[in-house]
């Protein structure tokens, strides 16, 4: 199975991932430290990106 969206929400520490394939069945559920969603964006096919951050995300 593709991921063709991947949803993340950004947190202050660590960032809750799900993805979902093309017919909207989840296929992955993860919590993971920025760094690790870094690496686990760069290794994925094109996709679709949402993202939800909170006012504190960005420090």
């Amino acid at each position: 199975m593709t991921i063709s969206i991947l949803g993340i929400d950004i947190g202050k520490n660590s960032c809750s991932v799900i993805g979902v394939d093309e017919r909207g069945s989840v296929i992955l559920r993860r919590t993971m430290r920025r760094q690790t969603l870094v690496e686990f964006v760069n290794r994925q096919p094109f996709c679709v990106v949402a993202m939800e951050a909170c006012c504190g995300a960005q420090t």
